[in-house]
């Protein structure tokens, strides 16, 4: 399930906690302070390792990445595609 995998690395990369469940999934993750402009290039290069997926530089929007659920939604988006 990418979205348990994506409040993962959220909560331990960047509110340093292994507490999963303290990361909303449908929460603005920029709106929050959960991450910032660099943040959001650290998430979009996990997410292109993690699931195997190319971000085009179009694609990099609020809508695909604010949320763990706007994110697992693009994932899936991808992988139809692919």
């Amino acid at each position: 399930m990418p979205a348990a995998v994506i409040k993962k690395f959220i909560a331990k990369n960047f509110l340093f906690s292994d507490d999963e469940s303290i990361v909303g999934e449908d929460q603005s993750l920029m709106s929050s302070g959960t991450l910032d402009s660099t943040g959001i290039l650290e998430l979009i290069m996990f997410v292109e390792e993690k699931f195997e997926v190319k971000v085009a530089d179009e694609e990099m929007l609020p809508e695909n990445f604010d949320s763990v659920n706007a994110i697992a939604a693009y994932i899936a988006q991808k992988k139809r595609a692919a």
